[in-house]
């Protein structure tokens, strides 16, 4: 199939890739982030999500992040909400798209929000259905779709059985996570053709993590079925606070690195992308995850 001509970054740094930092990140350098990115050309970037603090203490701010950020036309700041509560926090903060995650193993969904893939769908029909009512735009995720910490490799009907229930509630996207990193290409492919029986390449996007080191070669196997939404973590951050050891969601400069050398329109600019993921490493002390990023700061 022929590849894309453009491609879409939906930019998760904010929030799924500081979300388990041990360094409290302010609402200020959150914010200070959020728009150096947008400066990037980025056009989608997740600034947070509506969750009981003392579950994850670094998105207590998100309410106030949300509300100083400028808000600019063709840039949109989704949210995630992981129940109604959620949802009603979200709606007060005058958010405009929120994002609900759901799991593709039962392990994983018991272990993460205690209850079953059919309970966890309920919950989600409800919140779905509101925020339409608002006129809230809602994001789907799936994770675990190549692979569990609990269960190991997850049949692809699995997965496309969670896609198909979170379009057909109304989500107008459905984000397949490889949550641990263990997936490969050719797998790659074999889910998403699966997937693709229910749920059409242009409402489907790719959220890899880069354990394994596969992603990027995940990535391209995702492109080549079509797919034109890629999540992305601006210097690796990130990680799966259940896989021990897993690593960070793919760098986006290495993303737009390989978007770029293909021909392929990001709308990114990648040094404003490179000072925006040195910015938040200098802050959190921590080295930078993306190859690009370093060998572009090695050359200077």
């Amino acid at each position: 199939m022929k590849l894309p001509d453009k491609v879409k970054i939906v930019e998760v740094a904010p929030r799924d890739g500081l979300q388990n930092e041990p360094r409290q990140v302010p609402a200020e350098i959150k914010v200070a982030l959020i728009e150096r990115l947008a400066a990037s050309g980025l056009r989608v970037i997740e600034a947070g999500s509506f969750v009981a603090p003392k579950w994850v203490p670094q998105m207590a701010a998100s309410a106030e992040v949300f509300a100083a950020l400028k808000k600019r036309n063709g840039i949109s700041y989704p949210m995630l909400v992981p129940n109604q509560r959620g949802l009603e926090s979200a709606l007060a903060a005058g958010v405009e798209e929120i994002a609900v995650f759901a799991a593709a193993s039962e392990s994983f969904t018991r272990k993460n929000i205690n209850c079953s893939i059919s309970e966890s769908l309920e919950r989600y029909r409800e919140v779905i259905g509101a925020a339409l009512t608002h006129g809230v735009r809602v994001r789907g995720y799936v994770s675990c779709v190549l692979g569990c910490p609990y269960e190991g490799e997850i049949d692809p009907a699995a997965v496309a059985y969670v896609a198909a229930r979170l379009f057909e509630m109304g989500c107008y996207e459905i984000s397949l996570g490889d949550t641990i990193g263990t997936g490969t290409p050719l797998r790659t492919q074999r889910m998403l053709s699966r997937v693709m029986e229910g749920v059409a390449a242009e409402h489907l996007a790719a959220h890899f993590h880069d354990t394994y080191g596969q992603a990027l070669a995940n990535l391209l196997a995702a492109l080549q079925l079509g797919i034109a939404t890629i999540d992305s973590s601006v210097a690796g951050l990130g990680g799966c606070p259940y896989a021990k050891g897993a690593s960070g969601n793919v760098a986006s400069e290495d993303v737009v690195y390989m978007l770029d050398g293909m021909g392929i329109e990001s709308g990114v600019d990648l040094q404003l992308l490179v000072a925006a993921g040195s910015y938040i490493c200098n802050f959190l002390g921590r080295p930078n995850g993306s190859r690009v990023a370093r060998a572009m700061q090695a050359a200077r």
